[in-house]
């Protein structure tokens, strides 16, 4: 069986996390491929008819995409089957897939269905409910990450909001693994948060040389996360040195799960052991409060970055066209 995350957005960085972390902790071959690719290439989606067992991630479950790329992977795949992981019980997916043969609706608690325009504890919800439900790891390990998650707010909130106000030119967000889906959702909330008066890129740790490294200058700030794995966490420790030497260590902030041997770096307490897809789940606070108080000291309304509807909290404007 192919086990494919889907979701747009945020929802797809979920499964761009999840996705590397339960194809370790499973042996299964598990993908991440977003509901945007899938409804515009669902041939090539799917080119592989084997069983499937596809995924959904969705806050509101509202997005047009959403329920076409279900329905598109019945229409496509001999054999497929539906996991659903939404925030709204009242939403389209929910509603569409629930009672379903073939399908399985997981919901989060109610108070997961943010009200504000970018998505952060729905992420964090369906994340950590993916990596239990499929992975096979005790739900226990949440009471940890939530004491760990309480320790950083106490810890750090000044820390934050200091390097918020150094608003460099730009933001870099860097990890490996299941973190580099991490980076990914981190340079997002930025740019949402401000409502793209503020810019960030996201990249792994290797394939930050490869030509994306070009957008650092001396008015840059990085962000990188390193992971827990013994052998990853080399690259990410290579790239930190090289990059502190050429914008100074002031200007890279390192977060850890675990001690690491970097003056200055954020270790995050209690996560010691901790795999890094579920390290994630704390680790996205740093980056979600430095585009809160970005957003703040722009003068955005943060629940609602884009009063003039330019960019919508569920996407508006997509037509779904018949296959």
């Amino acid at each position: 069986m192919r086990i494919v995350l889907t979701g747009a957005g945020t929802s797809a960085f979920v499964g761009e996390i999840a996705a590397p972390a339960l194809a370790r902790s499973t042996g299964r071959r598990v993908e991440q491929v977003p509901t945007t690719d899938i409804v515009s290439n669902p041939r090539e989606a799917f080119a592989n008819d084997v069983p499937t067992l596809l995924v959904s991630f969705a806050r509101s479950g509202n997005s047009p995409e959403s329920v076409a790329a279900a329905d598109l992977a019945d229409q496509v795949l001999g054999e497929c089957h539906h996991l659903v992981l939404t925030c709204a019980a009242d939403g389209a997916l929910a509603q569409a897939r629930t009672g379903r043969p073939g399908s399985h609706v997981v919901l989060m608690p109610a108070d997961s269905n943010d009200t504000g325009f970018a998505m952060t504890s729905s992420f964090t919800s369906m994340l950590l409910s993916c990596l239990v439900l499929l992975g096979g790891e005790s739900p226990a390990i949440i009471e940890r990450l939530a004491t760990t998650a309480d320790a950083v707010l106490a810890a750090h909130l000044d820390d934050v909001a200091a390097l918020a106000a150094k608003d460099p030119a730009r933001r870099v967000y860097l990890g490996s693994g299941p973190l580099r889906g991490l980076a990914h959702e981190a340079g997002l909330k930025f740019l949402e948060l401000t409502a793209g008066e503020r810019v960030s890129f996201f990249e792994s740790a290797l394939g930050f040389r490869h030509g994306p490294k070009a957008v650092v200058h001396e008015n840059t700030q990085v962000m990188v996360f390193v992971s827990s794995d013994p052998y990853t966490r080399k690259y990410d420790l290579d790239i930190i040195a090289e990059l502190r030497v050429g914008i100074g260590a002031d200007n890279v902030l390192v977060l850890a799960s675990s001690p690491v041997d970097v003056a200055g770096a954020w270790v995050l307490p209690g996560l010691d052991g901790v795999a890094d897809a579920f390290a994630a789940a704390v680790h996205i606070i740093v980056p979600q409060l430095l585009g809160v108080y970005t957003s703040a000291a722009l003068g955005k309304h943060v629940d609602n970055p884009f009063p003039s509807g330019d960019v919508n909290r569920v996407v508006q404007g997509v037509i779904i066209h018949e296959l």
